[in-house]
């Protein structure tokens, strides 16, 4: 094996940051030639897509770790995406400590991050986009939404920043999500000026109050190498109970089913061959939908963040729907290649790509975007807030450390008996030794409505919410799940049982070793309300304080709920 001193000097970074041996073989997996193997996905057929999706504003590579609980329940148990660490590899046949098997689950988390670098980043990301590109110029790149919101520079630019991105990026679709958090106008506005002629913004299940006419358009078709194809578009359908109704107020939403097969009939019968839908449902709704909804050759999902390294194939009454899920973060780009003769699919090609920073170089221009957004606040990004001795983390049904963190803050700086996060699935990940900034901070907490709040409930309305909360993650029918993770709970102690029915899921809820009482009442700190005129000290503000007066966080203990009734679920790790 002969290596260039490019390839030396990165393989020789690789190993010393892992500290390995230099001829150990994931040090030689960090040079251009091995990139090149990585990311060969040779051209089939004639339609192909590229899709992201969930990359929640981040413009510059990451860290991020997968769950290490995903729990499945009724007929998801042990099944994709329900599948977290060696049961995920094994199912998925990925071997353990490789490139692959860091992207896709949470093992050897801080040693692996070390030696594979960061993911994502819209520079890196626009590279592999102009490289897939290249051998499928007719590809089209769709963005599965939650794409403006998740970083400081996405919320103080009014989502300017990541709009831009995305124009440079040539994204064609996009369907929505978190992006309605800006205000029914802003959305408007983007998509009257920014994006038109440039960029279609489809959501067939976004309708007015009064009338039910569409928002947006619901679906395009257009040829692609001479094969008529359309791309239906899926907004998140829970958007007004997850996400504020006063910012959305004129606009119903929900799966609507009965439409989404409306709109396939009504795009077959004006000669569609490949039917495609853009989807923001989550992966279980999606699975469901797709037995359920005839004609859909492919769902190219997101919300869920479930990186997933094939399609599943779905039966129904119209013949088979794959259905995938592309992660988050820009961690992931999805290539889905369909071989189309004689007016129907005759075969598929699909691959998740991890998107790792130091196999593929930066592209120029879209880098020059990312510094000239971040310029006016790099002082402000760049704040050094504390030391983590820990690893941080959010992904995953319960409490994750950084989780963990924002729960004490709450509760030391508002006074509180116990504090309660929402469980969002988006938020960068750090490895021991980093410096928690500013940015990263903002990286956890960046939305439009931050504040704080500091309220006195019974034990009787800490159960309710909690068992509110529970069924709408482990309902059996994934029609009533809303694909977010447990609120977070700090300072208080509880048994969970994700099979029980609704109102005995929550169980033996106890704070500082003493029961919690129903008819006593108790201090309750929290974020992210969605009722209109709340007003408190904004989260970041509150967390910071906290990081601050701490300086090194170490042994952060994670007050994650004991999970009865779910043994051998391959969904925990064991």
């Amino acid at each position: 094996m002969t290596l260039g001193r490019r390839d030396f000097l990165q393989m020789l970074a690789a190993a010393s940051a892992a500290g390995m041996a230099l001829d150990h073989r994931d040090a030689l997996a960090a040079t251009p030639a091995a990139a090149e193997r990585f990311y060969d996905v040779p051209r089939y057929g004639n339609v192909s897509f590229l899709h992201f999706t969930d990359c929640h504003a981040q413009l510059t590579p990451v860290h991020f770790r997968e769950p290490s609980v995903n729990l499945g329940v009724a007929e998801a148990v042990g099944k994709a995406p329900h599948l977290v660490g060696e049961a995920l590899l094994k199912h998925f046949n990925i071997r353990p400590g490789t490139r692959e098997a860091h992207a896709f689950s949470y093992l050897d988390f801080a040693q692996a991050a070390r030696t594979y670098g960061k993911v994502g980043g819209f520079a890196h990301l626009a590279t592999l986009v102009k490289q897939l590109r290249a051998q499928r110029p007719h590809a089209w790149l769709l963005d599965g939404g939650d794409t403006w919101q998740g970083s400081a520079t996405a919320l103080w630019t009014n989502a300017q920043d990541m709009v831009d991105a995305c124009k440079k990026l040539g994204v064609d679709i996009m369907t929505p999500h978190w992006e309605f958090t800006f205000g029914a106008q802003r959305v408007q506005e983007i998509v009257e000026k920014d994006f038109k002629g440039r960029i279609e913004f489809l959501a067939h299940n976004v309708k007015t109050t009064d009338f039910e006419d569409l928002v947006f358009k619901p679906y395009t078709l257009r040829e692609m190498n001479g094969v008529p194809v359309a791309v239906i578009g899926q907004a998140f359908p829970y958007t007004p109970i997850a996400n504020p109704r006063y910012m959305v107020p004129d606009w119903t939403f929900g799966i609507q089913e009965d439409h989404l097969q409306k709109m396939v009939d009504e795009v077959r019968g004006k000669g569609a061959q490949v039917v495609v839908l853009l989807s923001h449902n989550g992966m279980d709704v999606d699975l469901k939908l797709a037995s359920r909804v005839r004609g859909i050759d492919a769902i190219l999902g997101g919300h869920t963040h479930d990186g997933m390294p094939q399609p599943t194939v779905v039966k129904n009454a119209g013949g088979q729907t794959l259905v995938t899920n592309a992660g988050s973060n820009t961690k992931f780009l999805g290539v889905l290649d369909f071989d189309v003769r004689e007016g129907k699919v005759q075969g598929y090609r699909y691959k998740l790509l991890p998107i790792f920073a130091n196999l593929l170089q930066a592209d120029a221009g879209m880098q020059a975007h990312i510094d000239a957004v971040r310029a006016p606040y790099k002082d402000k990004l760049g704040e050094k807030l504390a030391v983590t001795q820990d690893t941080l983390y959010r992904r995953g049904n319960f409490n994750g450390s950084w989780d963990q963190l924002i729960c004490d803050a709450l509760i030391e700086v508002k006074g509180a008996d116990l504090s309660f996060s929402p469980g969002v699935r988006w938020g960068t990940s750090l490895l021991p030794g980093d410096t928690i900034t500013m940015e990263h901070l903002m990286d956890q907490t960046a939305i439009t409505y931050p504040s704080t709040t500091l309220n006195t409930f019974t034990g009787a309305q800490i159960k309710e919410i909690l068992e509110d909360v529970a069924d709408n993650i482990f309902n059996p029918d994934p029609y009533y799940q809303q694909g977010g993770d447990m609120v977070r709970v700090g300072g208080m102690q509880y048994t969970i049982a994700p099979n029980e029915r609704m109102g005995s899921r929550i169980q033996n809820m106890t704070l500082k070793g003493k029961p919690v009482e129903a008819d006593k009442t108790y201090k309750v700190a929290g974020w992210a309300s969605v009722q209109e005129g709340v007003k408190g000290e904004p989260v970041w503000d509150v967390v910071a304080t906290h990081l601050r007066s701490r300086k090194v966080i170490k042994g952060v203990k994670v007050n994650a709920p004991r999970i009865v009734g779910m043994a051998g679920n391959p969904g925990i790790a064991a």
